[in-house]
């Protein structure tokens, strides 16, 4: 890696970590302590009846914004993009087409339900202003 491109790195990981300082700190404790951790506790479930695809369509929605964070050197509000093409079809599955399973499992699909649905509220917001401030 030459020293230009470890720079360049190196700069777009800074902007990064800076953009993430300058977010409310409302959001940052959502991200890391309630949004974050639901959709990745979809690992646990695995084993249950549609546990795969629930948990690919719950962390796609975080890789998919991690992407768009990387290649626009920062948090936008074009990151919030991420979420919504994987989590609207989970939350429609989990609202219209539940999948069977423990009463734990039915207790957590409930709180993914809760939290996606919350989440793609101020997805969907982030995105128009985002798309407003682009016209």
């Amino acid at each position: 890696m030459t020293t230009a491109t470890r720079t360049q790195k190196n700069g777009r990981v800074a902007s990064i970590m800076q953009s993430y300082g300058e977010l409310p700190s409302w959001v940052k404790i959502w991200m890391n302590f309630i949004l974050g951790p639901v959709n990745l506790a979809t690992l646990a479930f695995l084993n249950q009846p549609s546990g795969l695809l629930i948990a690919a369509l719950a962390i796609g929605g975080m890789v998919v914004t991690v992407a768009i964070v990387i290649a626009m050197g920062g948090f936008t509000k074009l990151a919030a993009a991420g979420h919504i093409l994987p989590w609207t079809p989970l939350v429609l599955m989990l609202i219209f087409a539940r999948p069977e399973g423990t009463e734990v499992y039915q207790m957590f699909l409930t709180v993914l339900l809760v939290t996606n649905v919350i989440s793609l509220v101020f997805d969907l917001n982030d995105v128009r202003l985002w798309f407003k401030s682009k016209a």
